[in-house]
């Protein structure tokens, strides 16, 4: 069957079309997105502007028009961090459901942690034994851990590379001291984690998800995306290390002429790093491998799973 996932992230709402069957993986046929950054757009009130929701909407109009000329058979639209924890974002939602059609579910972040597991999983398969994954979003970090399908450990933190630059790194480059505060709340928040991600054991196979992890290993040398999806890519701790503190003395400006920076996310790259570095250091991580698959097609993949067979 077709499936449309909309996918309504704290910097990017992404359309993704897939041709996808039990049994198979799911092969994209179409993808559309726009960088609307709704995590920039909350007021004093921790509220989403106006001007903010006349755009998703707008957004999700032209999306479901796509989906239908695109032969959608089914839409699954959520919506992350940014609108999980704005104050009117239930609102919002259910204002745009009335505008365009499109119920949009707000994933708890558990559950998104849990649902890109699934598509590590899938991805890497049984042989990997126990995985831990780990993805930077713009509004906050996810990481799982577990020898099945469902992980045993799922856990999200308010640590995403777009919420940590508004709310600490205010300069460009940011000055030594927001670096340096924003690296002790980092590493304070996941060090908190780290008995309870760590409590079954280390895991065997240790792997990212997420746009900046991909950037970090895209600079520290990895193959670009255009060579495709079934390139091993490596990210090394060292490299993250080197990247934190490099990336904290640069501008935005300069991040840009980078291998795979694009202009939307060189501002928060810094950040993300940061908590690359410290996730890697505080759970022992060596090295970390790129996996294509996250939270998208781990929806597509639990809605097959609920199909008659």
């Amino acid at each position: 069957m077709r499936l449309g996932v909309l996918d309504v992230g704290s910097n990017t709402v992404h359309l993704l079309v897939v041709d996808a069957y039990q049994g198979a993986r799911p092969v994209p046929a179409f993808s559309h997105k726009g960088e609307l950054r709704l995590g920039d757009h909350l007021d004093a009130a921790n509220r989403l502007t106006e001007d903010c929701a006349i755009q998703l909407r707008d957004f999700v109009s032209e999306a479901l028009g796509i989906a239908e000329d695109k032969g959608v058979q089914e839409l699954l639209a959520f919506a992350t961090s940014a609108v999980r924890d704005a104050a009117n974002g239930d609102e919002l939602l259910a204002w745009i459901e009335a505008e365009t059609r499109v119920n949009i579910t707000v994933l708890p972040g558990p559950d998104e942690s849990r649902l890109t597991f699934l598509a590590a999983r899938r991805w890497f398969g049984w042989s990997s034994g126990r995985l831990l994954v780990l993805d930077i979003g713009g509004g906050s970090l996810e990481i799982a851990s577990g020898v099945d399908e469902e992980p045993s450990v799922a856990v999200s933190l308010a640590l995403g590379a777009g919420r940590l630059t508004r709310d600490w790194l205010v300069g460009d480059p940011p000055s030594a001291d927001e670096v340096r505060q924003l690296r002790k709340h980092v590493r304070a928040e996941i060090a908190g984690t780290a008995g309870t991600v760590m409590r079954d054991g280390r895991p065997d196979h240790c792997v990212a998800t997420s746009k900046t992890f991909r950037q970090l290993a895209r600079i520290a040398g990895a193959a670009p995306s255009s060579d495709g999806p079934y390139i091993r890519r490596i990210l090394h701790h060292a490299d993250v290390t080197d990247l934190a503190e490099r990336l904290s003395r640069t501008t935005a400006a300069h991040r840009v002429q980078l291998p795979g920076v694009s202009r939307g996310r060189a501002p928060q790259l810094a950040a993300g790093a940061i908590v690359a570095d410290a996730a890697m250091d505080l759970f022992g991580l060596g090295e970390l491998e790129i996996c294509p698959w996250a939270l998208r097609e781990g929806v597509i993949l639990r809605r097959l799973d609920t199909l008659p067979g």
